[in-house]
């Protein structure tokens, strides 16, 4: 693989160490031009096809099939990771005494709706590593990489549990889909949901979930509007009575969808399956483990070993600091919770890590 022929993709790494993937993932020309190509035909057209739009989006839903292994009917879209989230719980049945269990440190989304529950009655319940589910369980709800630490659970298991504790799982992959490989059918989730701005590479407001076949039967839509009814490809004589819902997860979506960010979403996967996922896993692992000692030369602690995201710790340094002297030396890295959060991607080089090296020093 030419990592330093495919680097010409991104403009911004002519310019910026950039190093820090885990908040935002830079945009392939190529991303950059499905979006403006869909701009044009919106010009040439006047928008008359717009219908064929919502083709191009099933074929995106079997794009995404093919990268985390699930059917095209079973994705839905979404302006970002909170809404599938939102719809998720919202969507659950809770009884004052019930309990939704996470893990320790998760990202806020996973703590605020839960949080919120508490007014009727249902408690929020932090894990560590997910070791036993509590007893009144009704949704396990975790990140597959920890925004702060890199820390990657133990999903077959954790899975697993769940089931057997009769508990729903919402798993948030915004932090791995694009650095590392998931398999739906291996760790079957209920809910597995991915804001693509970060790893994916893809433009904010392009946002997919999958949802399960047996979980779409229990949670009904939260947003209902003229795509709600399973008629609404027949645009000249819409139904204008009670909607019948469509049994694909496109049930959820309601209304027009985010074209550009989407065309975007399904350019940038494209490049990742051409690339291939295990190949593209290989390249960011090894480079997270040379930037993991590249930290510890220097003293530091690291959090976690074998993850995309390398969180280093130092008892002596105030890691806030360290990253804005980086960026003023022009690298991009990120402080989260005391830790330096260094996250690069598969465009990052050696020559990267090598600066970052350099100004450590």
């Amino acid at each position: 693989m030419n990592w330093n022929e495919i680097r010409q993709q991104f403009p911004a790494l002519s310019h910026t160490t950039y190093l820090n993937s885990a908040t935002f993932g830079q945009l392939p020309l190529r991303t950059q031009a499905a979006v403006a190509k869909h701009f044009e035909r919106r010009d040439r057209d006047a928008c008359a096809d717009f219908l064929t739009w919502f083709d191009d989006m099933d074929e995106l839903r079997a794009l995404i099939g093919r990268l985390v292994n699930c059917q095209a009917e079973d994705v839905a879209f979404a302006p970002n990771a909170a809404a599938a989230l939102s719809l998720f719980l919202g969507g659950i049945d809770f009884q004052r005494g019930d309990r939704i269990a996470t893990l320790p440190n998760e990202f806020p989304n996973q703590f605020y709706y839960a949080n919120w529950l508490s007014a009727k009655g249902v408690e929020l319940v932090e894990v560590p590593g997910l070791e036993a589910i509590p007893e009144r369980t009704k949704a396990v709800v975790l990140s597959t990489v920890n925004y702060t630490n890199g820390y990657r659970p133990d999903l077959p298991r954790i899975s697993k549990a769940a089931k057997q504790a009769g508990a729903l799982l919402y798993i948030d992959g915004t932090q791995s889909l694009g650095a590392l490989t998931f398999d739906i059918d291996a760790i079957a989730p209920d809910m597995f949901a991915v804001d693509g701005y970060k790893w994916l590479l893809c433009p904010n407001g392009a946002t997919f979930f999958y949802i399960s076949p047996a979980l779409r039967r229990q949670i009904p839509p939260a947003v209902i509007g003229w795509r709600s009814d399973k008629g609404w490809r027949g645009v000249d004589d819409l139904n204008h009575g009670i909607p019948e819902f469509p049994e694909a997860a496109e049930r959820y979506e309601g209304g027009m969808l985010a074209f550009p960010s989407l065309y975007g979403m399904a350019e940038s996967i494209r490049m990742l399956l051409e690339l291939g996922p295990s190949a593209v896993e290989a390249r960011i692992l090894s480079l997270a483990g040379q930037t993991a000692q590249i930290l510890q030369a220097t003293g530091a602690t690291i959090q976690n070993a074998n993850t995309n995201i390398v969180a280093a710790h130092w008892g002596d340094r105030d890691a806030s600091q360290l990253a804005k002297d980086l960026r003023a030396k022009g690298i991009m890295v990120a402080a989260r919770h005391g830790n330096l959060r260094v996250s690069p991607h598969f465009y990052n080089t050696e020559a990267d890590l090598d600066a970052l090296r350099r100004s450590l020093a």
